[in-house]
């Protein structure tokens, strides 16, 4: 087994490894197998969401690893039908049932849906998951510095997390920035840049994977690890699962990641999520 990602504290108290095993696009009927073979591999830190429609494998996977349940963090998300209807408390706990893991590690509002507006109203709702203790930390995922302004500022409680599309070609700097100010953690959902450009061949990636002897997979996932960034990468294939997860043996030099910085194109290649309202 691999050895398992280093821990990131949250301004909740509890801490999230480092490196997540997310199930986005994971067909319900293979997730439990796949969460098996990422808990045997090593991975301490599982990412799902209502919209994924696979909680129910997860939690399945994560009761049959006979791992003790708080060695094991997950998130899920509020999906985007319940944000629009008002329905937060009974998403919740039909995430919670479905799990059926006794507690949610993170719970995330999945998108803000700036034009639907009910992304304050959604947050002040989710402040009651966290003190009861059914949520041990609450948060948000593709919130813009405006979205967070304006519920930190509305509703007096900052995010422990902010799960954004993040990648060395769209680095997030202003958004990190505002992050690092406000105790916000920044976890990045697409941090090999999920397959849409060929961030592997990129001169920067393959001069430290020859220098270090690895891959151009694990030396973008190093980078992530030594910007302080929590990265999700997503893989079926144990092999792949086990190579993402090996990146504490090795470091990057202070030239190797000024090289990986100096990609920055602030290329955004999924939705905005000004625009994504449904």
């Amino acid at each position: 087994m691999v050895s398992s990602a280093p821990l990131i504290p949250l301004n909740s108290g509890t801490s999230i490894p480092q490196v997540g095993f997310g199930v986005f696009l994971i067909p319900p009927e293979d997730t439990q197998r796949a969460v098996e073979d990422a808990l045997e591999v090593g991975y301490r830190h599982i990412d799902t969401a209502t919209a994924y429609r696979n909680e129910a494998e997860v939690g399945a996977a994560v009761r049959a690893s006979g791992l003790p349940r708080e060695e094991v963090f997950v998130t899920t998300k509020l999906r985007n039908d319940d944000h629009a209807a008002g329905d937060v408390e009974g998403a919740f706990e039909r995430s919670l049932q479905a799990l059926d893991l006794g507690y949610i590690d993170l719970y995330l509002i999945h998108w803000p849906m700036p034009r639907v507006d009910r992304y304050v109203d959604t947050w002040r709702a989710f402040d009651p998951f966290r003190a009861d203790g059914r949520a041990r930390s609450i948060g948000v995922s593709n919130f813009h510095v405006a979205h967070l302004e304006r519920i930190i500022a509305e509703t007096g409680v900052t995010p422990a997390m902010n799960q954004v599309e993040l990648h060395p070609t769209f680095q997030q700097r202003e958004l990190r920035a505002f992050h690092a100010a406000h105790g916000i953690q920044t976890e990045a959902w697409a941090p090999l840049g999920q397959g849409r450009y060929d961030i592997f061949n990129l001169p920067p990636m393959q001069r430290a994977a020859a220098a270090h002897g690895v891959t151009p997979a694990q030396v973008v996932l190093r980078w992530h690890l030594q910007t302080g960034i929590v990265a999700l990468p997503k893989s079926s294939f144990r092999e792949r699962m086990r190579e993402n997860l090996d990146i504490t043996g090795f470091e990057l030099s202070a030239d190797e990641m000024a090289a990986i910085d100096a990609l920055d194109e602030n290329k955004r290649l999924a939705a905005d999520p000004d625009d994504f309202n449904s």
